[in-house]
């Protein structure tokens, strides 16, 4: 039987999980694995896939947030985000179990070296594929204080939210589009200049594109209700951050296996 400490603990627990919202949401990973999969070479993603055991790039986008439930993989909870106060990274103020920057730098390294199971390869390139999406998510991209957004209170049309989910997910399923058709959309948009913009920059940088869009994001009314405005203001960082997640997961995927 549980002590009131216990449970206490336990519902605790509970609240972190459900307050920390998974990045972008399904749809926004889909969009991005489905964008790196157009821009990637067809024998690279061939190559990929068979990693993946023939699961798609743009399938595997949410494994990471799938597997929270698995105690096995406890370890990469804190691996969904990184703190950073002005854009530059800080390791003293990150998680001790870890972070989403330096969570990237060590799996891109392992699968690069290579030697891996079947089975430990295709875990890490799933950890992998969701991530670089993780890091091009704002709120992923915290400042210290609330949480990555999840303590800011808002009133999205109604319906009592914080800030973090609406740009998880709110902000992309009011659009009322499939990932596919997302993912075409702004695939549209990609030209040479645009691939070159993004994959010239390092991760580091990715850490400041995401700073830079903080006031934006907290661009909220004293009464905290936003709606058609605040879509209207800023659904296009939204856009340009799938865009970059898309074209850089790419960039990624082909260092490592093309």
């Amino acid at each position: 039987m549980k002590t009131p400490k216990k449970i206490a603990l336990s519902l605790i627990l509970i609240a972190g999980i459900s307050t920390n919202s998974f990045a972008w949401g399904a749809i926004g990973h889909y969009v991005i694995g489905k964008l790196a999969e157009w821009q990637m070479k067809p024998q690279t993603v061939q190559k990929v896939e068979a990693i993946l055991q023939h699961e798609s790039i743009s399938g595997v986008g949410v494994w990471m947030d799938n597997i929270r439930s698995d105690k096995r993989y406890e370890y990469t909870y804190t691996w969904h985000w990184v703190t950073t106060a002005d854009g530059e990274y800080d390791p003293s103020i990150q998680e001790a179990t870890g972070d989403a920057y330096a969570a990237f730098l060590k799996i891109k390294e392992t699968l690069k070296k290579g030697g891996l199971s079947p089975e430990e390869e295709r875990d890490q390139l799933r950890m992998l594929i969701h991530i670089v999406g993780d890091l091009h998510q704002p709120f992923h991209v915290g400042k210290p204080g609330d949480r990555g957004g999840n303590d800011v209170k808002v009133s999205f049309f109604n319906k009592e939210t914080n800030i973090h989910a609406v740009w998880d997910t709110d902000l992309i399923e009011g659009k009322k589009m499939s990932y596919t058709e997302i993912a075409t959309e702004l695939q549209k948009r990609i030209n040479p200049e645009l691939i070159y913009k993004y994959t010239s920059k390092t991760p580091a940088n990715w850490l400041r594109e995401a700073a830079a869009i903080r006031p934006a994001m907290y661009d909220i009314p004293e009464n905290g209700r936003i709606g058609y405005e605040y879509i209207y203001k800023h659904y296009h960082h939204v856009e340009e951050r799938l865009t970059a997640g898309g074209i850089r997961l790419a960039q990624v995927l082909e260092e490592i296996y093309g």
